[in-house]
């Protein structure tokens, strides 16, 4: 203390300036803090302002997109619709195709009028067609409202839809083959004509459906067709008129059979069926060879087809009256159906798998889970859901008419299937006296081997019947084209689509046998909740 004292008397001014520069340093400290408290508070206020401005305009979002943005609004498809024409006659066509890609399944078909519906000023004469004509009609599948309509020839003698690359345009189309002979193609979306070609068939000629695309062979960058007709006594195909096929004049059919990358068309003309390949069609046809990996020929094929006819050696008698490709996992089969009997055939060695007596269009669904099945309905006996191995699996007896629609299925959720079929059961030992059977439509699903659901009876006469789901995995409906036909006098011409479950809750329960697992309505409730599968 002596000495701290002692230095403080002799040096006064360093003491003094030492506690100037000590003042100094801490109000240099004090500063850097405040400026240092000042940023962290301005940082402070700009986060907390970009937090809330954050949450607004957030809140703004929600609050557009719930009120004030509207939602897209989903098509409501109503129940039942109709779509009547007077003075007119129908097509046995019906498509189901999504024309205004609304993600609801629409109708188109054909009729023929003097005049169309009246929605769209299109007349007969506006396409240079004598009147009256066919038009094909576009509707709406969720209110029956007409989307288009055209007229688009003297005569439709066929029609298929969907088919891509049709034209120059991407959008499928629809080919309708008329009389006088002539090709359209229709545009789906619009309905505008994107060509028209007639040709020359000759005399008394029928199309062999359905129509096939094949690759691009005179690469101008769309895919190509090829169609078939029968005419005089040979059957041709229509870019060489003069070169015959092969076989006898008469009832008629063609389809392909895909062999890997192969197509080869397998022709039915009475009781024969002739195999081409399409390297040999297009070289008959243009008299130019070509190769292309899909026109090459099949090998395996080439040893069971006579080299000269082409004709395959396959059925012993009987007027071939269907021939359905029935898919499978490493192969496509043929099921070949006379008048005498219904025969599956093997496609890797074209050997008889099994046969069945019946000789009534047949039709694919699931009687068992995700097993496909042939359904086969027989002239004079029962119906019947075959396997593809060819065991009975369920059969029931009905009365039909000649002109009864064909059966329908829809997938359902259990993997399996639900059956409409046209007829008219009748209870053993309650027949009646002869009589023309009526026009029934029943449902039956798996679930309910016992059970037959009457949906609805008709009087009218029937001109196409289909029966799908109008939106995916849901909105199951059939649909009824109804009025007299082109060979009978103009009348009134009704299409309607009804939604199933409409019928199905107001159904009558038919039990096969005597025996009821369930009550009536517990059946029409499960029937009624069941729900539907699109298949891919």
């Amino acid at each position: 203390m002596d000495n701290k004292d002692s230095e403080a008397e002799i040096h006064p001014l360093k003491t003094e300036d030492v506690k100037v520069q000590e003042n100094h340093e801490n109000s240099v400290e004090r500063r850097i803090i405040s400026k240092q408290s000042s940023r962290l508070s301005r940082l402070s206020r700009w986060r907390t302002a970009a937090f809330f401005i954050s949450l607004f305009l957030c809140l703004i979002i929600v609050f557009a997109f719930s009120f004030i943005i509207p939602c897209p609004e989903r098509p409501v498809s109503e129940r039942t619709w109709f779509r009547n024409y007077d003075n007119a006659v129908a097509y046995p066509f019906l498509a189901i195709e999504d024309v205004n890609e609304d993600k609801v399944q629409d109708v188109l078909f054909a009729f023929k009028a003097s005049n169309g519906s009246g929605s769209f000023n299109r007349t007969c004469l506006d396409e240079g067609l004598p009147s009256p004509c066919a038009f094909v009609v576009a509707v709406s599948g969720t209110n029956g409202r007409a989307l288009w309509e055209r007229p688009a020839a003297e005569e439709v003698e066929w029609m298929e839809c969907g088919i891509k690359q049709l034209g120059r345009t991407e959008a499928p189309g629809c080919l309708l083959v008329g009389k006088p002979v002539s090709l359209t193609a229709v545009d789906l979306r619009t309905g505008e004509v994107q060509w028209r070609q007639s040709s020359d068939f000759g005399a008394n000629y029928t199309v062999l459906t359905p129509v096939s695309v094949i690759p691009d062979v005179d690469s101008d960058g769309v895919q190509d067709l090829m169609i078939f007709i029968s005419t005089g006594d040979k059957v041709c195909h229509p870019e060489a008129v003069t070169n015959p096929v092969a076989g006898p004049r008469g009832r008629a059919g063609m389809f392909f059979i895909q062999r890997g990358s192969v197509q080869r068309p397998l022709i039915s003309v009475e009781n024969s069926l002739y195999a081409y390949s399409l390297k040999d069609l297009y070289s008959a046809a243009t008299g130019m060879e070509i190769k292309l990996p899909s026109l090459e020929q099949d090998p395996q094929w080439e040893k069971n087809i006579d080299r000269t006819t082409h004709h395959l050696s396959l059925l012993s008698s009987g007027d071939i009256r269907y021939l359905v490709k029935i898919p499978g996992q490493s192969r496509e089969n043929i099921l070949v159906v006379n008048s005498e009997m219904a025969t599956l055939i093997n496609t890797q060695n074209l050997q008889t798998l099994w046969t069945l007596n019946v000789s009534r269009v047949p039709l694919l669904g699931y009687y068992k889970p995700d097993v496909l099945g042939i359904v086969l309905e027989s002239e004079i006996g029962p119906d019947r859901k075959q396997s593809r191995s060819g065991a009975v699996q369920w059969d029931l007896k009905l009365n039909s008419r000649a002109e009864s629609p064909g059966p329908a299925t829809l997938s359902t959720a259990d993997h399996r299937s639900a059956f409409l079929i046209w007829g008219e059961y009748q209870v053993a030992g309650n027949e009646t006296r002869p009589r023309a059977p009526l026009q029934k439509l029943y449902l039956f699903h798996p679930s309910y081997t016992n059970v037959l659901l009457e949906l609805r009876n008709s009087t009218d006469q029937i001109v196409a019947f289909d029966a799908t789901l109008f939106e995916r995995s849901r909105h199951a409906c059939y649909v009824l084209l109804r009025g007299p036909q082109p060979s009978e006098e103009p009348g009134p011409v009704s299409l309607m689509k009804r939604k199933l479950k409409e019928d199905v809750s107001e159904s009558r329960v038919i039990w096969l046998s005597q025996v009821a697992v369930d009550s009536e309505q517990y059946v029409r409730d499960r029937l009624y909740r069941m729900r539907f599968h699109s298949r891919a």
